[in-house]
């Protein structure tokens, strides 16, 4: 199995941190509940490359917290790079809301509509004592910074996803969401 290959079956499924959220919301309240459909999606994508290698994903992320639910989907695409597995962020498709892009809702696009995001640095991921760990760090404008670090094995996926606007910290949790596969 190649390590393309290995990295995709972690992530594609649905996951789902409840087990986290119903012991941290019972110290804080506005810790989410959160849920991801990871979804390979190269079969809505017409014209790809001739011997193309990359997976497309969408993820589709929901957080509740405190009643409230926002969804926030992706387009991402893994790439084997040297020793690793490389995450590069796509814009959603055009046409699309960008809050509401699913898998089952995208219809076909065409490879060269697709464009990779400006503001986000591409992941690298290498496996490191039988875990996949990296992430990035982006600029998303002069003064906001957003930090990605991941961890994925057959057990859990770890992310911890910080936003900083001037320094001071905007967006994110003290500890990683640990999402566990739903069977």
């Amino acid at each position: 199995m190649s390590m393309l290959e290995e990295m995709i079956g972690l992530l594609t499924g649905r996951f789902s941190n409840a087990e986290q959220a119903a012991e941290l919301q019972k110290q804080n309240p506005a810790f989410p509940l959160a849920e991801h459909r990871n979804t390979a999606c190269n079969d809505k994508i017409r014209n790809l490359p001739e011997g193309f290698a990359g997976v497309f994903v969408v993820e589709e992320s929901y957080y509740t917290a405190q009643g409230a639910t926002h969804a926030s989907p992706h387009l991402f695409l893994f790439t084997e790079e040297g020793e690793g597995v490389r995450l590069t962020s796509y814009e959603i498709p055009a046409g699309y809301d960008k809050n509401a892009f699913t898998y089952d809702g995208m219809q076909p696009v065409d490879y060269r509509d697709l464009v990779p995001s400006k503001k986000f640095t591409p992941a690298l991921y290498r496996k490191k004592d039988g875990v996949w760990e990296g992430g990035s760090t982006s600029l998303f404008t002069p003064t906001l910074k957003f930090t990605l670090f991941e961890r994925f094995s057959p057990e859990v996926l770890e992310v911890s996803e910080t936003m900083e606007q001037g320094g001071r910290r905007v967006f994110g949790y003290d500890q990683p969401i640990l999402y566990k596969r739903i069977r």
